[in-house]
């Protein structure tokens, strides 16, 4: 008869405690890395219960201005953060077609 117990904590010291083996990268970060390529990309994000629309790929200068733009256009609040315009609510329909008005190359990514 074999005995399954198996030893859970013990305070005597003497069984070697399990190596640790090598971590993997965080593979949340590679997935929002965006491409620089010219291409501005529109994002639906779900936070809590709501949703986010968050545009990439604007220019430093440009993304203040844009961002006002955009919040007045779609009638919603947002802000403008690291390199990002959040706006709330899903307004991706109407962010593309404000961006081909100005013949820019624009992309609905994400989900």
């Amino acid at each position: 008869m074999k005995d399954e117990r198996v030893l859970v904590y013990s305070t005597d010291g003497s069984l070697p405690l399990p190596k640790a083996g090598p971590r993997k990268a965080a593979p949340a970060a590679a997935k929002n890395t965006v491409p620089d390529d010219g291409t501005i990309r529109v994002f639906r994000e779900k936070r809590r219960a709501s949703h986010v629309t968050l545009v990439h790929g604007l220019l430093p200068n440009e993304i203040d201005a844009v961002g006002k733009d955009l919040r007045r256009r779609c009638g919603t609040g947002g802000t403008t953060k690291n390199g990002v315009v959040e706006l709330q609510g899903d307004h991706r329909d109407t962010i593309i077609a404000y961006f081909t008005e100005r013949n820019r190359r624009v992309k609905k990514a994400g989900g």
